[in-house]
This record gives structure tokens, sequence and C-alpha cells, in this order.
């Protein structure tokens, strides 16, 4: 079956696109499922406000759109509607009451910031390995989560495999292991290649983390992670990936029991 479970909408402020021609371009695709799962709101303490997720007024049309597209196209593909999220120790309940209210099919484990973007920024923009490690394990604990997406992001700004980053590879992999925890290997990632940004980034996924990954015995499933429609048009990264962690001996599942 050919399926993507990481799909964003212009919700997230940094994706361009209707909903509709996301499933559009995945029907074209020949995708047999697709899920969305664009970046999660969340409630604030403070009058924070984010410029990289839906707020929580946009939340019931996410929904709205999203269902009316699995109705409308329900002979032509199954649509599963699901939120990217952080783990935010003090909204927890929140999240999961959130989610139990929309019976929303699944959530994914994106490490981005710690404790909340309010007052850490994000890892892919800040060498915060010190604060990246400790928060993606604790957030692997958690069972409301279907998978861990992009666990290689901190290679986006550490950029070299030292030993730091060596270390903190074999800590999330084995902890994933241990946990039965599928870990995502990242399309987008894949599509903006090794070359450094301006920025000086480095990138992910990173071929030295997923050898560990096959040293530990994770499991993999591909992501497209798609911001754009087009995006969805991935076979040859699909199957570059496939080849890759084929080498590597991972076993790469195509989907995941959903929470409903």
């Amino acid at each position: 079956m050919k399926a993507n479970y990481h799909t964003h909408t212009t919700r997230c402020q940094h994706a361009r696109g209707t909903d509709e021609e996301y499933v559009l371009a995945a029907i074209d695709a020949g995708f047999e499922e697709l899920g969305f799962a664009d970046h999660s709101p969340w409630r604030y303490a403070s009058d924070y406000v984010p410029d990289m997720r839906m707020t929580i007024d946009q939340f019931p049309d996410y929904l709205h759109s999203i269902r009316a597209l699995r109705e409308k196209y329900k002979d032509k593909i199954r649509i599963k509607i699901g939120l990217e999220c952080e783990y935010f120790p003090s909204m927890m309940s929140w999240l999961r009451g959130l989610a139990d209210g929309a019976e929303l099919d699944y959530l994914i484990f994106a490490n981005h910031h710690a404790g909340s973007d309010e007052h850490c920024p994000y890892f892919g923009h800040h060498d915060l390995l010190e604060l990246y490690l400790p928060s993606i394990l604790e957030g692997m604990q958690c069972s409301d989560y279907a998978y861990v997406a992009h666990p290689d992001l901190y290679m986006r700004s550490h950029c070299v495999f030292d030993a730091p980053a060596k270390e903190a590879a074999r800590q999330i992999c084995r902890e994933a292991k241990r946990l039965d925890r599928i870990l995502e290997y990242n399309l987008l990632g894949l599509r903006k290649g090794k070359k450094k940004t301006p920025k000086g980034e480095g990138f992910y996924p990173h071929p030295d983390f997923w050898r560990i990954a096959a040293e530990e015995g994770c499991r993999a499933i591909l992501g497209t992670d798609a911001h754009a429609p087009e995006q969805l048009y991935d076979g040859d990264y699909r199957r570059q990936a496939l080849e890759f962690l084929g080498e590597l001996g991972i076993e790469v599942v195509e989907t995941f029991p959903m929470r409903r």
C-alpha cells in the first residue's frame, strides 16, 4: 500500500496549496491512503502567538475541510486526520482532550521545541543538542503518538556527525527499539539535499544516524512531510529512501494502528 501520513496545510503558515489540491495530487500520484497531520495548535499559558502552526480557532475549519474531502473522495482514496505535535508535558491533558473530542485518527510526535515554543527556539535553526536529546527521549515515552517524525532533525543545526551527534543517535535509536517506536525517514529533508544552506545548516535524514538505527534494530516509516501539493509526486525520493533503508536491513512499515 502506498500511503503518506505527514501532510500539511496552509494553516501552519509555511505551506501552500488548498486542502483539495493535496488530495488530488495524492490520487494522481497513486496513493491509497493520505493522512493530514498539520502542526498542532496549543493552548499557551501566555498570549504567545506562534508563526508555524494553526491557531485553536482554525482547528474546527481544519476538521471540517478534511472530513468533507474524505467523504467527497471516499471512492478514490482513504483520508485520515491527525496532527503533528511536540511533547509539551504541561499541555498533554489538553491535547488528549482535543484529539479525543475531534476523533482524530492519529498523532505524530515531532521534537521541534523543548517544553513549549513560547520559551525554546526551533531545534532546526539552533544547535541545542543538550536540550534536543532529553526532550525527544522524554516524548518517546508518551504512548499517544503513532511514530516519531524526523528523529534526526538535530543534524540540521548540529551539522557535523561528531561524537555528541553519534551518542544522541545511539540513545534515540536504542530507546525507540526498547519502546517499539517507529522512526520516520523524512522525505522533506531528502528533497532539500545534502548541500548546506546559506544559513550554514546541515541536513537530514542523515545516513550515519540511520546506520545506527539499523544496528539497534529500529523500524522506519516514510514521511513525505508535504508542504505543497506537488511534493506528493515523490516517487524518486521514495525509491531512493527504500533502496537505502533496504541496504541497511531496516524494516519499513506502511501504516500503524489508528487511535480509533
